[in-house]
């Protein structure tokens, strides 16, 4: 037996490295740009502990059995076993890294859950590639199993004693090499990361660690602290609540950022941002009394809302959240990114256009956890696939119930996928339309239903019953591999099965869409959002890719103003501003900024200043940030009480991408990684990063980076992020 673990160790350890050297291979423009010997180095050092696990159940047998057939027979079919479940992760590694930029992870195991969604996906977008797979799979299985069967019995005859003395020596190396270490802290993925290309940390991983260790991770997946600093909760609070504008009001449950939203939305606001032609292109007098009707509401108005929306159910818009898959702001030709979107660039010129917007993560869930509930991100997983949020969570949905608006969730695909229709239909959303409620569609797919289909059936829910308000949330599902849609809709340009004609198709349909929505008896009583979820690849050689977090968002319909909005934006501003464009004045949890509300500070100019010398940096390029480098190590550090300031003329946005946080307050971006130092960094849009030494950073932005990456898990972990009218309250 002792011979078969070395002979599997050997074989096992050449695989990896040969699978490393290729994907470096693979990668090289940019493995080149730093060292390449941490990534072997490293590599090895995980290696070892992964195998030293694989295999000790082995060696601890060996000295008893080492001369047994029978045990040898079994110990070859363990060890195949074993090698079977080091290969499978490892060959979808590149086609994995294509995809998230990562080796894979706990999103690996999470597929599995869904395997005639995957297997289809795979089937039919990477056949080929799946086929390869298998063979490789099986023909070196075969071909260890068939090693380790004929290689000769016992490694050597010794004495008991001696024969106990090597075991014990065995599994004292064993135990060093899972450990890796002498350090206070086991191996783990940060000891060996080695540069700020947040891929290229991974390559010294094999992907059955990565997996292995994301799946431990969970046991720590309410724990930001661990990962980012403890910070005393009443300190996250006070941050979180200062950087938000809230003033939290008592309530039965305590929850911290429970607060009153309406009474200071008014259109006073949309007025000064008017004066200002950086960030508004035209806003007629028409739309300014539309806006101000759906927007303000007089104190008295406040104090019978509940009474009014009793006897006139008109008195509150429809919310309509169209969340686009996959749709990065690089697909955009009104945003700067491909010419794919000549719909979408068109209703730009129709509705309050949010150029900077910015996704809270890279998965479809994180984006419908911002969207539907103001959730913001955090290392844990997304609340949706959370069982402590499955029911009295907070959403939209849970909110506007009190408001007698009819909610429902509608999308193409099984609804189970992500667990999606367990949290919606457990938190607010009264009915659900999804692939096997679509009648006659018009063409299904790999992903269910097409989105003209899912557009059909919105419009349907729209245009039933019009004197009652509705919250409908709609989740497109082409635009993802194998990229299939319905001939005869779009003139494909190249190959039909890409991302490019995805795009454009989506594209069509969205824009069919709103045709007949703006002919439609809803149209003037209903607020439309449109936004992405996330990027379709998020990549790139940085800690936290912002180029890749950059997303189309789009407010329009009846009233609302026609601008170009130049500050930066989190998904969670949205459902804040939504609520505010649609009448609503109620008190909730969220954490967004109230949109209408901020371009009030427009009128002393501050945004507008800061959105000019924004634009000015990006024009002159890397002279201009490093200058503004130079600024801010000359500059004293602010009083930690005044970044709300800092926050109301630039603009804040969030983010998770895989384990780091990013929190980018106008140029400046914080990126938190698990047990290490912050970093900072001056960011000029797409993609240049100019680092800021460590005496120079802003410890202001850091302590507010590291609240918001705590205060998901705190209200997650006591149930605060929900109304008291859920709950059995006094």
């Amino acid at each position: 037996m002792y011979i078969q673990i070395l002979a599997f160790l050997v074989l096992a350890l050449v695989f990896l490295n040969l699978s490393r050297f290729g994907l470096m291979v693979w990668q090289w423009s940019r493995v080149k740009q730093h060292a390449v010997w941490p990534i072997f180095l490293g590599g090895l050092r995980i290696d070892l502990s992964l195998l030293a696990m694989l295999v000790a159940p082995s060696f601890l047998l060996a000295s008893v059995f080492d001369a047994n057939s029978v045990a040898w027979a079994i110990n070859g079919l363990w060890l195949t076993l074993m090698w079977l479940l080091v290969v499978i992760p490892e060959l979808s590694s590149a086609q994995f890294i294509y995809e998230y930029d990562t080796r894979p992870n706990r999103l690996f195991t999470d597929y599995l859950k869904h395997p005639n969604e995957v297997f289809g996906m795979l089937w039919k977008g990477y056949r080929s590639t799946l086929i390869v797979g298998v063979i490789v799979m099986l023909a070196s299985s075969y071909g260890v199993y068939y090693v380790l069967s004929s290689l000769g019995r016992e490694l050597f005859d010794a004495v008991w004693w001696l024969d106990g003395l090597f075991c014990l020596a065995g599994a004292l190396a064993l135990f060093a090499l899972i450990r890796g270490t002498l350090k206070h802290r086991p191996i783990n993925p940060s000891t060996v990361a080695y540069c700020g290309d947040g891929m290229l940390n991974t390559l010294p991983l094999n992907s059955l660690y990565s997996v292995l260790y994301a799946l431990y991770s969970i046991k720590n997946e309410r724990c930001a602290a661990d990962a980012y600093g403890k910070m005393d909760s009443a300190t996250v609070y006070a941050l979180v609540n200062q950087a938000a504008g809230i003033k939290p009001v008592s309530n039965a449950l305590r929850i911290p950022s429970w607060h009153h939203q309406g009474e200071t939305s008014k259109m006073s606001s949309f007025s000064g941002a008017s004066k200002s032609a950086n960030m508004v292109s035209s806003i007629g007098s028409a739309d300014l009394a539309n806006v101000a009707n759906s927007v303000s509401m007089t104190s008295s108005e406040s104090a019978h809302n509940r009474d009014a929306a009793q006897t006139s159910k008109k008195t509150y818009k429809n919310i309509v959240l169209i969340v686009q898959e996959s749709l990065g702001a690089q697909y955009i030709g009104g945003l700067g990114g491909q010419n794919l979107s000549p719909e979408f660039d068109k209703l730009m010129n129709q509705g309050w256009c949010f150029e900077r917007c910015y996704a809270t993560g890279t998965r479809s869930v994180r984006g419908l956890e911002a969207v539907s509930s103001g959730f913001p991100p955090t290392i844990s997983d997304a609340v949706l696939r959370l069982s402590k949020s499955q029911s009295r969570f907070f959403t939209l949905a849970q909110l506007l119930k009190d408001f007698d608006y009819r909610t429902s969730f509608i999308y193409g695909g099984e609804a189970h996928f992500d667990n999606m229709k367990s949290f919606f239909l457990g938190n607010g959303f009264s009915q659900l339309y999804e692939q096997p409620d679509f009648k006659d569609p018009a063409f299904v797919g790999t992903w269910g239903a097409s989105d003209e289909d899912m557009f059909a059936t919105l419009h349907e829910v729209l245009s039933q019953d019009l004197d009652v308000p509705k919250l409908s949330l709609a989740f497109t599902v082409t635009n993802h591999t194998p990229w299939e849609y319905p001939e005869g809709r779009i003139t494909p340009v190249g190959e039909p099965a890409s991302v490019e004609n995805s795009v454009r198709y989506v594209d069509w349909c969205m824009g069919e869409f709103f045709k007949k929505a703006q002919q439609s008896a809803y149209w003037e009583d209903t607020v439309f959002l449109v936004v992405a979820d996330h990027d379709s690849r998020v990549w790139g050689e940085t800690l936290v890719p912002l180029r890749h977090f950059h997303i189309p968002a789009l407010i329009l319909g009846g009233g609302v103003p026609v601008c170009r909005d130049p500050r930066i934006i989190s998904q969670i501003d949205l459902p804040v501003t939504v609520l505010s464009l649609a009448g609503i004045e109620a008190e909730h949890p969220m954490i967004g900024r109230d949109l209408t509300h901020d371009l009030a500070c427009l009128e002393g100019g501050r945004a507008a200043e800061g959105a000019q010398k924004l634009a000015q940096s990006r024009e002159q390029g890397l002279d201009q940030v490093q200058s503004r480098a130079q600024e801010m190590r000359q500059a004293p550090i602010p009083e930690r009480t005044h970044v709300v300031t800092t926050i109301a003329d630039n603009g804040r946005a969030m983010m998770q991408y895989n384990d780091n946080y990013g929190y980018l307050v106008g140029d400046v971006l914080t990126v938190l990684c698990p047990l290490k130092p912050a970093q900072q960094f001056i960011y000029q849009a797409p993609e240049s990063y100019t680092p800021i030494a460590d005496a120079d950073q802003r410890m202001d932005l850091i302590d507010l980076a590291q609240a918001h990456a705590i205060w998901p898990n705190l209200m997650y972990d006591a149930g605060l992020y929900t109304m008291s009218s859920m709950h059995h309250v006094s």
